[in-house]
């Protein structure tokens, strides 16, 4: 009987990390992770070990910072390093963000055009359905709405099983590193931790912590979520890397978006792949359009001191709700322009996730160690060992990305 009330109560308590760590296989991310595997077949695999690892452990900071102080990160980033600095990184991650929100509605109208609907009639309907969502249900309610939907994302799965790939191969790039001093290659590993661990990942959860009122003591609940919230978007990311890297890497066929893997894959895998991958990126498209807004929104409210919160209205939070919507249209209505460039926009949005991620890291950091505000919960030594190394190894990789684009301009 006491097993089934504690598995009821870690039901209760888990939620905000598993679906933040899911919005990472949103339409961008499952382009680039088609993309790696359609380029490079199994050769990347590798690199999701340690971008696993590393999503875990600073999902567990945010997580932990949220029940320890009550606060979201721009809170705690106002608050400490003023509301200049708190400005400046909030409007870093808006612009980032509104290209990401593109991005997801790009996915959203490219999943539907796979089954013949208009860009002009899906955007419009996904917006509203989104906007509807966020006005109307409370945070439980939205919460375990997304719970459910994560689930979809099994679909990839039987794509890359219907694929019919050499296991033996997929086990041994999965644990053999393999690297190629190259642009691409390094653009695409780049794009990889860019979609993967983003900046706004950690002010949501943190703000997802907050407003489902998680506190220390739920603790243990809160480190279980956030594991099985980074494993599943690694599996995810695993299985779409294979099903192309299984069809589309051997047939040498090149794709720029997850819609031209979509339809790679329908010859060489079957119409069941075929679809299984369309419906997938529709569900993440939508699922990551109504996140990445609402993501900005948190911080943006948090950082400047306003009501936040889903179900509340214009009357109780004029503020949460108006930016929301903003975004939201902006996102929305950017795709409606023909001939606009979207895969260009992706590419852009995950490198500057990855460039803005050491930043974010270090304001973490410094916040999760100050004993004033997180008491006997502040970072032990080798979690803020791991940080530090991941950080300065995300700055080399950036600056050597940086030099190999402006040499192959110069040349």
């Amino acid at each position: 009987m006491f097993k089934y009330r504690k598995l009821f109560i870690l039901l209760s308590l888990v939620g905000p990390a598993i679906i933040t760590s899911n919005i990472d296989n949103d339409a961008g991310g499952i382009a680039i992770y088609s993309i790696a595997g359609a380029r490079y077949g199994y050769n990347l695999l590798w690199t999701l070990i340690p971008t696993v690892f590393l999503l875990i452990i600073l999902q567990e900071m945010s997580a932990r910072m949220g029940m320890v102080t009550g606060k979201g990160l721009a809170d705690l980033i106002r608050e400490n390093y003023g509301i200049r600095t708190a400005f400046w990184v909030m409007v870093s991650l808006f612009f980032t963000n509104l290209g990401n929100t593109m991005a997801e509605f790009s996915g959203w109208a490219a999943s539907m055009e796979l089954f013949s609907i208009s860009k002009y009639i899906s955007i419009p309907i996904g917006a509203c359905f989104i906007w509807f969502l966020v006005i109307r249900w409370r945070y439980s309610i939205f919460e375990k709405i997304f719970l459910v939907v994560c689930f979809i994302y099994v679909t990839y799965i039987i794509s890359a099983f219907l694929a019919k790939p050499d296991w033996n191969e997929v086990l041994r790039k999965t644990v053999t590193p393999t690297v190629q001093w190259n642009n691409d290659y390094l653009i695409i590993i780049v794009s990889i931790i860019g979609t993967s661990i983003t900046p706004w990942q950690q002010f949501f959860l943190q703000s997802g912590v907050v407003e489902k009122g998680l506190r220390k003591e739920d603790w243990w609940a809160s480190k279980i979520d956030v594991v099985f919230g980074g494993i599943m978007m690694g599996v995810v990311a695993f299985f779409i890397i294979v099903a192309c890297g299984a069809t589309l890497f051997p047939a040498g066929i090149r794709i720029d978006s997850a819609e031209e893997a979509a339809l790679s894959l329908k010859p060489l895998a079957g119409e069941h792949a075929y679809i299984l991958f369309a419906i997938g990126l529709a569900n993440a498209s939508l699922f990551s359009g109504c996140i990445l807004p609402l993501a900005t929104t948190y911080y943006i409210c948090e950082a400047m001191g306003w009501e936040a919160g889903i179900g509340k209205g214009f009357r109780d939070a004029p503020q949460f709700m108006s930016i929301f919507t903003i975004i939201l249209v902006l996102g929305a209505s950017i795709v409606l322009i023909p001939d606009l460039p979207l895969i260009k926009v992706m590419w852009f949005t995950q490198i500057i996730n990855c460039m803005l991620l050491p930043v974010v890291l270090i304001f973490m950091v410094q916040l999760i160690n100050r004993k004033e505000l997180m008491g006997d919960f502040k970072n032990s030594l080798w979690m803020n060992a791991i940080t530090y190394i991941a950080t300065a190894l995300l700055i080399v990789l950036n600056v050597v990305l940086l030099y190999n684009t402006v040499l192959s301009i110069f040349r």
